[in-house]
């Protein structure tokens, strides 16, 4: 969709671990997931499809096993899945590290006892700690099980407005499926991403290169 330059591309990477904390998702290993994701999709080779579990809990779980191989580097992967994604070896180790989710957990628990107003914010905690994958398997359960279709792409992605505009725009998945390169996850002219004009601002102001249509 974009490039940006080495200096722009380790400033969002060190923002990733630090907006992401417990749940940090190394970059390296989500490309790779992704791209099998949109090359097998809706199939028994996607590695997070809600079409061959009962429920979330079960799709996250294989997701984990999968994106824990890619990291880690025991799960092989077809040639094609590699290379053109962001590296940074010492902060992804230690950013996927228990040491580095315990840290930020204990942080998020101490915030809470300074500032939370009432016992129920507690509550709240352990979507702090999974915010990663939580996003990731709302996108995935309910933009592959819920909503219209615009394009017949040969799986089951689904828009699911309204609720699209809560998670910028990564719900227009039936959309993002037909045109994977296209920054404008929206399609139809009374649909919209929200996401797409932060990446016109980011591009004016040469942050990123959004790639030619």
């Amino acid at each position: 969709m974009f490039s940006m330059n080495k200096f722009w591309e380790r400033t969002f990477h060190f923002l990733a671990y630090a907006t992401q904390g417990s749940s940090y998702l190394v970059p390296k290993a989500y490309a790779i997931m992704h791209r099998m994701h949109h090359a097998f999709s809706d199939t028994e080779k996607d590695p997070h499809s809600p079409h061959f579990f009962k429920d979330v809990f079960g799709m996250m779980t294989h997701t984990a096993k999968i994106f824990s191989g890619l990291v880690n580097n025991t799960l092989q992967v077809a040639p094609n899945f590699l290379g053109n994604y962001p590296t940074w070896n010492w902060l992804d180790k230690f950013g996927s590290s228990w040491t580095s989710r315990l840290l930020w957990g204990a942080g998020y628990i101490v915030f809470y006892v300074f500032f939370a107003t009432s016992w129920w914010m507690f509550l709240l905690l352990p979507i702090h700690f999974l915010m990663g994958p939580i996003h990731g398997a709302a996108v995935n359960w309910c933009g592959h099980k819920y909503g219209y279709q615009n394009f017949k792409n040969g799986d089951h992605s689904r828009n699911t407005l309204p609720f699209d505009l809560l998670l910028m725009g990564e719900l227009f998945q039936n959309n993002h499926h037909k045109h994977p390169n296209s920054p404008n996850f929206a399609s139809r002219s009374w649909e919209f991403d929200p996401m797409y004009p932060v990446l016109r601002v980011l591009h004016h102001t040469r942050i990123i290169q959004l790639r030619r249509a």
